[in-house]
């Protein structure tokens, strides 16, 4: 009598790929604690500006010939996207220096909420009750975090607004964007960025990191949070259901505030709590929640080109 020895189980493309968008979530979620403590020391134009940088190098050298295949309309699209996504960042990492990373972790988080609302409004998408529970739920979810009184701290008020730029950067990714462009249109916005941050440095001179710590958190979040994430991103949403992948990135916020409080000394107060979890199930909301027949699933669907949190 023979005996085979069973092979052992493979882990399925789709499950890598699970584990591969879980994994850039991480990274994008260590960001921010790793931003707030940098930017102490180094003014927030200059190091975004040699951040996209590094970024746009690194991604031109592992796809040199993406920028000259795209078409002249699509290097304009990358121009006015780099602009928006531009406005967003510059927004959030200023809003960063005034409230916390967890907070601004979670607040950034509404991008995925405010998405299915500007594609309502500009691609005329059909939203259900869900979607307004999920605006309502999120609306609790900042004030629970960001209220002091009865106004809205600066730093909670600019995070919102990148947050709602990020959001225009994901439609307008969805309209304009393929699979065949995608690297070259991330690599002309990501130019786009360093312009934009470096015309706002000259002026003051531009400063760069004084520190080997300070170069190795800009190093990192550049070519890992940044330009890594968005190859095994891209890779792991060709592989993955809209929707699955979707879920998945909701685990930006989530990590934010993990590691604000594991590593960057932030105490996990009831406010935070409270309110992240509100944030947190409004974007699961939107995501998982029933449609009506037609509605258009703008936010899973145009998410699978490029990040909108920090790169």
């Amino acid at each position: 009598m023979t005996t085979s020895l069973a092979a052992p189980p493979r882990v399925s493309r789709s499950g890598l790929a699970a584990l591969g968008l879980l994994g850039v979530t991480a990274a994008w979620g260590s960001t921010f604690f790793l931003l707030k403590d940098v930017l102490e020391r180094v003014p927030v134009t200059d190091f975004l500006a040699v951040r996209f940088a590094l970024a746009a190098v690194a991604l031109w050298l592992l796809a040199p010939r993406s920028v000259s295949r795209l078409t002249p309309l699509e290097r304009r699209h990358g121009v006015l996207l780099g602009l928006v996504y531009g406005g967003g960042q510059i927004l959030q990492t200023v809003g960063l220096q005034s409230t916390s990373a967890s907070v601004s972790g979670f607040v950034t988080g509404m991008y995925v909420v405010f998405t299915p609302l500007l594609g309502a409004v500009l691609l005329r998408a059909r939203i259900g009750r869900t979607v307004w529970l999920a605006v309502a739920l999120s609306t609790v979810g900042l004030a629970v975090l960001s209220l002091q009184g009865l106004s809205v701290g600066a730093g909670e008020a600019l995070t919102l607004a990148s947050a709602l730029l990020y959001a225009a950067h994901i439609v307008g990714l969805g309209v304009w964007s393929t699979g065949r462009s995608a690297i070259g249109l991330t690599v002309v916005q990501l130019l786009t960025i360093t312009v934009v941050c470096g015309a706002g440095a000259l002026p003051g001179g531009m400063a760069l990191p004084a520190t080997g710590g300070d170069w190795l958190a800009l190093v990192y979040m550049a070519l890992v949070a940044g330009a890594l994430a968005l190859v095994v991103q891209t890779w792991a949403q060709a592989h993955l259901a809209a929707t699955r992948a979707a879920i998945i990135m909701t685990m930006e916020p989530v990590w934010a505030g993990l590691f604000a409080v594991l590593f960057g000394g932030e105490r996990l107060g009831l406010r935070v709590v409270l309110g992240g979890g509100l944030v947190l199930t409004a974007m699961y909301l939107v995501e998982l929640g029933p449609r009506r027949p037609g509605e258009q699933d703008v936010a899973a669907e145009v998410g699978g080109v490029t990040h909108v949190g920090p790169v």
